[in-house]
C-alpha cells in the first residue's frame, strides 16, 4: 500500500514523530511523509506514533492508497526530504 502521512504535533514532539516516521516512510515536506509500506509495518508505525503523541493536542492523518496506479505526484520549487531517508 502507498501512504501519505501528514502531522501537526506540539513542537516538543516534532523531532520524535519525524524520526519514527522516517524509519518507515520518505520525508518529502515539513510534516509530510510518503511511501510504500506493508500492512504489518503500517500497524506498527501507528502504534509507535500513538505512544509518542498527545491525542488531546496532536494530529496525524494517513491517506491510504491501495495501489499507486492512480497516484500522481507533482512538485514546484525546492525539493525537501528525499527518497533515501528511510533508515
Amino acid at each position: 500500500m502507498f501512504i501519505i502521512m501528514v502531522y501537526d504535533v506540539n513542537q516538543k514532539r516534532v523531532n520524535k514523530v519525524l524520526k519514527k516516521a522516517r524509519q518507515y516512510l520518505h520525508w518529502v515536506q515539513n510534516s509530510v511523509l510518503e511511501g510504500e509500506i506493508t500492512e504489518a509495518n503500517f500497524l506498527k508505525l501507528k502504534m509507535e506514533l500513538a505512544k509518542i503523541i498527545n491525542e488531546k493536542e496532536d494530529s496525524i492523518i494517513f491517506y491510504n492508497f491501495r495501489t499507486t496506479k492512480y497516484y500522481k505526484r507533482e512538485s514546484i520549487g525546492i525539493k525537501k526530504g528525499g527518497d533515501n531517508n528511510i533508515f
